[in-house]
């Protein structure tokens, strides 16, 4: 009987470890934004959307019991008027998590467009500074509060991605490492988390423009994913992952880590191809 009274405690303490705390989620109306939404919201977290999808955002809001704002995230004033409304809707912002990102533009580096770089950079680097920034001023005066942002394990291993998205993703490793220093004398932490290969919208645009496949489905590139990149065996990736990863950092649980990155890919990056097979 003592041993059941204790397991449910346990399991309802487990939903409430972001208890009161005002989190934003830029990206947040669909793929790891959206289950990191919910996984929030289900842990009692008071969540605000920040999205240019506003349908959906708008309509995942509604689903979760929280708050939506257009938020194109290279426009400095639209994430400044994301934590304004965190401050005004509940006077505090307690965890920013900067997930939005775009895959950007495909080729070689001798044919690269600048312009879809430049606007790549817009929203994957500049976008990631507003965050930081926005979220820092707010953060500051309270002298606490979690920062997290989105990279990639292209930013780890190179080779996994085009040259503008695998540029922008390193830079949001530096600039991490970097705001973590700064930032750290006033409570606040501020890590990274690098997913690899989870079947989301974005990767899917990825594959599409790679295979020239526009009509390619999430499910379809989850398939393709688990045959190159397998190594963790009966175990394949989703955007639920990057969801608990983020959880974690976010929660007290992480409270002693800071300037990190927190790498989600069933041991990919870790182990070569070569390696694999010799164990095959």
């Amino acid at each position: 009987m003592e041993i059941s009274i204790l397991k449910n405690y346990f399991i309802c303490s487990l939903n409430f470890r972001l208890k009161g705390k005002v989190a934003i989620i830029t990206g947040g109306a669909r793929g790891i934004g959206a289950a990191t939404a919910k996984l929030f919201a289900l842990n009692g977290a008071h969540v605000i959307i920040a999205d240019i999808l506003d349908e959906l955002g708008n309509g995942l809001a509604e689903s979760i019991g929280s708050r939506y704002i257009h938020c194109d995230v290279a426009k400095e004033s639209d994430v400044e008027s994301a934590v304004e409304l965190a401050l005004m809707w509940k006077g505090h912002l307690d965890i920013m998590f900067n997930n939005a990102g775009i895959s950007g533009p495909g080729g070689t580096i001798a044919n690269m467009d600048m312009d879809k770089l430049n606007r790549l950079v817009a929203v994957n680097i500049n976008g990631m500074v507003h965050g930081i920034k926005q979220a820092a001023k707010a953060m500051i005066k309270a002298r606490f509060g979690c920062i997290i942002c989105t990279s990639s394990s292209a930013a780890v291993m190179g080779g996994l991605g085009y040259h503008g998205y695998t540029l922008s993703k390193e830079a949001i490793l530096g600039l991490a490492k970097s705001a973590a220093c700064e930032l750290g004398r006033y409570g606040i932490r501020v890590n990274c988390i690098s997913p690899h290969g989870i079947p989301s919208e974005m990767i899917a645009d990825g594959y599409r423009l790679l295979l020239k496949k526009p009509e390619l489905s999430v499910e379809e590139v989850q398939k393709q994913l688990v045959e190159k990149d397998k190594v963790l065996r009966g175990r394949n990736g989703s955007v639920e992952d990057v969801a608990h990863a983020a959880l974690f950092l976010a929660s007290d649980e992480s409270g002693y880590i800071t300037g990190h990155n927190l790498v989600i890919d069933g041991g990919f990056t870790t182990c070569t191809t070569s390696m694999k097979h010799m164990y095959d």
